[in-house]
């Protein structure tokens, strides 16, 4: 099993769904997971300490586990079939370890809320996680008016040639 952790919830610009990316600290894998919502509200909330007025289900559900004598000790994404994430919330209540079926946003929302590990099964990491390309460059190591010499412009200097700015300036109105 891999240790991970919660590096960011993104926002797909194409849908109203969320993605959690899990990161292995020890090595440079990322795991994207597509999360609801909800979900990533339930999350954020939490990473990011942020008041509620009323608890949210995750927090009842964690109170409530406490409450029965149990103690989440970690989360697991156990496996990844036809696209989706199998996660286990593992509870040790009286001696005995509960391994509890659940959704991996979940899981991971009870684990943020509990501060215990998140882990993913290494099978499960070779199939889904991303390990960023080394040559891919940061774009904030760059400044704005930097400019990359092995890029074609070509056709941008085309489309630039071709403008007639006069016509475009009296089609403008400002005279």
């Amino acid at each position: 099993m891999i240790e991970v952790n919660i590096d960011s919830i993104r926002v797909s610009l194409m849908s109203q769904h969320r993605v959690a990316i899990l990161k292995n600290d020890a090595g440079s894998r990322y795991l994207p997971i597509w999360i609801g919502p909800c979900e990533a509200d339930a999350i954020t909330v939490e990473l990011q300490d942020m008041e509620m007025a009323r608890p949210l289900t995750h927090d009842i559900l964690a109170k409530t586990i406490a409450s029965l004598g149990g103690e989440i000790s970690h989360v697991i994404i156990k496996d990844l079939r036809n696209d989706v994430f199998y996660a286990y919330i593992m509870i040790n209540q009286d001696g005995t370890q509960l391994e509890i079926d659940a959704r991996s946003s979940d899981a991971l929302a009870l684990a943020v809320r509990a501060q215990v590990p998140i882990f993913v099964e290494e099978k499960v990491m070779d199939k889904a996680s991303i390990v960023p390309e080394d040559n891919i460059m940061d774009e904030s190591s760059h400044s704005e008016n930097e400019i990359d010499d092995d890029r074609d412009l070509s056709a941008f200097s085309d489309f630039v040639d071709t403008l007639d700015l006069d016509e475009l300036e009296s089609n403008t109105g400002n005279d």
